[in-house]
């Protein structure tokens, strides 16, 4: 097991130095100048030239390049050219935003998506089925950014029960501990302040959640399929065994490898995929701080983000490899 681990993470160099490689050609390749953007418009030519030189951008690409992998090496991931602010001390004040509201959303998926897909399985071809399809398609056929206006529309502007923004209202007295809102307000026993983090945190989690909800109950309404076909289920309910049982201990144990193998690609990828949502939301995390980054073409910003966030993503997916042998005694790493 620990020699497979190493294996793996060692694959990670090479699959971070493309990542890094891919980021850093495809920034110079869009149009704009950080050294204008700082400057300002009422900059002269010498003093922008004079910027672009003290931010290193007048140097040839590769030696920008191979001086980023240097600094990357010493865990520099070097300064916002907007704020000036390290990008490592932005990470680590903003991440713990992402992975909560990501976090939810995969609860959400799982909680509606997983018993959706049973369902429809165990009721195949029925009208129970039929609305799990026609829902998972119309799930995963819907923009982020419109469902998350229109949630915004319904509930805060018209309903008024949610709020629209943010992660808590400025009114509580609120320091916190470990940058999960959710966990702190209870660290705290600040109560009121909890369930205004989880009124904050209902609609950005619900749009985030959508397409990742489509998926799970699909996959798991084709690994249901599968299982409830079997002998040994057969077997199962000829043995007398209620459908509650059979269902349950019997088939959902058998469906879960491709289940897990979803929601760890699911997890990672609504990591990386939070841009829009925590834009529409101003949630403080990753995705809305990379968007702000690439607005301003700030090169440092966006890079440190990418990185960080490509290398959380293949660490999940190396933890999903892993808990197969846990769900599945019969699989081993060598």
């Amino acid at each position: 097991m620990s020699r497979y681990i190493l294996r793996r993470l060692l694959g990670l160099i090479p699959v971070l130095f493309g990542i890094t490689l891919a980021v850093f050609l495809l920034l110079r390749s869009i149009p704009g100048d950080p050294a204008i953007v700082l400057a300002g418009e009422r900059a002269t030519p010498e003093q922008i030239a004079a910027l672009r030189t003290q931010l290193g951008l007048d140097r040839p690409w590769y030696i920008q390049y191979f001086a980023f992998l240097g600094n990357l090496l010493q865990l520099n991931l070097g300064n916002s050219i907007l704020s000036g602010i390290p990008v490592f001390d932005e990470i680590r004040t903003r991440w713990a935003a992402t992975f909560e509201l990501s976090i939810a959303a995969t609860l959400v998926a799982i909680i509606l998506g997983v018993p959706a897909g049973i369902i429809a399985a165990v009721q195949k071809n029925r009208w129970q089925d039929q609305v799990t399809i026609a829902g998972s398609l119309v799930g995963v056929s819907l923009p982020v950014y419109w469902l998350g206006l229109l949630l915004i529309y319904l509930f805060s502007v018209t309903l008024k029960v949610l709020p629209p923004s943010g992660r808590i209202n400025f009114g509580f007295d609120f320091q916190p501990i470990t940058g999960f809102y959710v966990l702190d307000t209870l660290l705290k026993f600040n109560i009121p302040a909890f369930f205004d983090v989880i009124a904050h945190l209902i609609l950005p989690a619900l749009t985030l959640g959508t397409i990742p909800l489509a998926i799970m109950a699909r996959i798991t309404r084709s690994a249901m399929l599968e299982v409830l076909s079997q002998d040994y289920i057969r077997t199962a309910k000829a043995k007398g065994l209620s459908d509650r049982v059979v269902i349950l201990r019997h088939a959902l144990k058998n469906a879960l490898l491709p289940i897990n193998t979803t929601i760890g690609l699911q997890f990672g990828t609504l990591l990386s995929g939070a841009v829009l949502t925590e834009t529409i939301f101003s949630w403080a995390g990753i995705g809305s701080w990379i968007y702000e980054g690439i607005l301003a073409r700030d090169y440092p910003v966006v890079q440190g983000g990418v990185v960080f966030v490509a290398i959380v993503f293949v660490l999940i997916n190396l933890l999903v490899d892993l808990s197969y042998a846990i769900i599945d005694p019969r699989i081993r790493y060598q």
